[in-house]
């Protein structure tokens, strides 16, 4: 099995250290938060001080951090690249920007490394239970290398194409997810105040041409499917304000592509009320309080 550093314990990168540790990988990890990383050593990690002490004498460094800007500094300022060995493949599993991971690639690629962006879908729910989706940008060797890390975390390990289309795979299908769950909102409130149950506007359109997974799984609406953030007062699978961070990624993307986005827009501009009015931490679910601020 193989030796990993991992940077980033949070609500995703601590569950997904866990199941690399459950499939016999040995792990190296390091965090701003002690106690995110009291949490992986007693599941069986070793604690590092620094970005370089998790990134030496590893076979794989693994990253999950917040934004471009933290991925760039970890890899390029005397970080990652300065302390890897040489053979060790790099995995930015982070959702960033288009530009921060291909200039992240070159940078590894210049060094001699084999790297990956691989961005994950399944949030936290996926993360604990070792089912993430993978959608994976580097060329096909690296993809190779990397591919028994990410089925230690994953069940759909996919690879899209060059250094940055995992990203760029990954703001769509995000962009599309907060679209659905504005859309959700809008749809369930319409319904009901038109005075069709809740109950029954589930049952309908679960099964008809308006479906979707978020529809289906995340319904904005309590105590209509069992899955739902709403029957627990929105406690977060995906918090609203990385949603916003998703698709203001996808807003630039679509400004660089030179393409046009209105429902992207929207649901943009949806999410940005939203965590103005102070509920950024509560699930993405919760867009419902925009429609209907009276939803608990």
């Amino acid at each position: 099995m193989a030796k990993v550093g991992f940077i980033g314990l949070g609500n995703m990168g601590g569950p997904m250290v866990r199941n690399l540790i459950k499939a016999g990988h040995s792990l190296k990890v390091y965090d701003l938060s002690e106690d995110a990383i009291n949490f992986a050593v007693q599941a069986g990690a070793m604690a590092t001080k620094s970005v370089k002490e998790a990134s030496s004498e590893v076979d794989f460094v693994v990253t999950m951090v917040p934004v471009g800007s933290n991925v760039r500094e970890i890899f390029l300022e005397d970080g990652i690249l300065a302390a890897a060995a040489p053979g060790t493949v790099m995995i930015d599993s982070s959702t960033i920007d288009v530009g921060s991971a291909q200039a992240v690639h070159e940078a590894a690629k210049s060094a001699g490394f084999n790297m990956i962006d691989a961005p994950v879908s399944g949030g936290v729910i996926g993360a604990d239970a070792g089912t993430l989706t993978f959608m994976c940008g580097g060329d096909k060797d690296s993809f190779e290398k990397a591919k028994p890390i990410l089925q230690g975390m994953g069940k759909n390990i996919v690879h899209c194409g060059s250094g940055g289309l995992g990203q760029a795979t990954k703001i769509c299908n995000n962009m599309l997810a907060g679209i659905n769950a504005l859309a959700a909102a809008e749809a369930m409130t319409m319904g009901e105040r038109l005075g069709v149950s809740p109950d029954i506007l589930y049952e309908v359109i679960s099964t008809s041409t308006g479906r979707s997974y978020i529809f289906e799984t995340s319904n904005p609406m309590p105590d209509v499917c069992s899955t739902s953030p709403a029957n627990n007062k929105f406690k977060p699978g995906f918090m609203a304000k990385l949603m916003l961070k998703d698709l203001r990624l996808s807003q630039a993307a679509a400004q660089d592509a030179k393409t046009s986005t209105p429902l992207g827009a929207a649901a943009t501009a949806a999410f940005q009320q939203l965590i103005d009015s102070g509920f950024g931490d509560l699930d993405t679910s919760s867009i419902i309080k925009v429609i209907k601020p009276e939803s608990k």
